[in-house]
């Protein structure tokens, strides 16, 4: 089932999340129902924030991306990149600061250069409740990154610069106001 993503505004994007266990209610409804979501607004990752629930809870799937030949040196690492990362918690962010120009579904025709660093150490636990700790650069990192700043109340936004975010601010308002045309059902805060 598709679910709305909900838009810049909604209280529920600035939660810090809290975390789940194994008897979560239909969570593995939820992860196939986020997935299907994610795919259906061309998206490569989404948190549970984003359809409306406060939970550390987050999808990524970069296969599209292999495609891409901006990414042919990691082509073969992204094609099978599709994962499921619950009550995460990064441990250690290290290497170079990179910008990169993200955006996000629920902030849509905003995009802007965000710094991060390169290769992130994550815990987390898959659909199955299995624990892991991963090692993770390049696009994988990034888009975790992004991610897991959602469990944690932040929005790429946050990230800019004072400028930037006077620059942008009058876009996230009529975001806010559903002031914007999207090919996927989002619900606003307005």
């Amino acid at each position: 089932m598709i679910l709305p993503i909900r838009a810049f505004g909604d209280a529920v994007l600035r939660k810090r999340c809290q975390e789940i266990d194994k008897d979560y209610p239909e969570l593995s409804e939820l992860i196939a129902n986020m997935f299907e979501t994610m795919d259906s607004a061309h998206g490569i990752g989404l948190a549970a924030p984003q359809v409306g629930l406060d939970i550390r809870l987050f999808v990524v799937d970069l296969s599209p991306l292999a495609e891409d030949e901006d990414y042919a040196d990691i082509a073969d690492e992204l094609k099978d990149f599709k994962k499921v990362l619950i009550n995460a918690q990064i441990l250690e962010e290290s290497g170079e600061e990179w910008k990169f120009n993200e955006g996000c579904l629920s902030i849509p025709d905003v995009r802007e250069d965000v710094k991060r660093k390169e290769t992130i150490v994550i815990e987390y636990y898959d659909e199955n409740f299995v624990k892991h700790t991963d090692t993770f650069s390049d696009m994988r990192a990034r888009v975790i990154q992004h991610e897991y700043d959602h469990i944690e109340g932040i929005l790429f936004t946050d990230h800019l610069s004072s400028l930037k975010k006077k620059l942008v601010k009058g876009k996230l308002m009529k975001i806010s106001n559903g002031d914007v045309a999207v090919n996927y059902k989002m619900r606003f805060p307005k």
